[in-house]
């Protein structure tokens, strides 16, 4: 176990029972999320990877595409 993996565990016994309960199973909802993006990021074939970057290129093409700084603005645009 990491150093830092063993200081939030310590922080997180402080919590009350509900608390640790409510983490943990975001916890265990985040890993097994992870899980299965890796298994399909895995499993994805090289004529997939083609065929997405096909759609993007005619997205791109098309200008149907939205700037990232108006997804994320930096924070002196706010």
């Amino acid at each position: 176990m990491t150093e830092l993996l063993e200081q939030a565990i310590a922080q997180l016994k402080t919590l009350s029972a509900s608390d640790q309960d409510a983490i943990a199973a975001r916890l265990l909802a985040e890993m097994e999320d992870e899980q299965t993006w890796k298994s399909q990021f895995e499993s994805t074939t090289d004529d997939q990877w083609d065929r997405i970057a096909e759609m993007v290129r005619q997205e791109l093409a098309a200008g149907d595409i939205t700037p990232l700084a108006e997804v994320f603005p930096s924070q002196h645009e706010l």
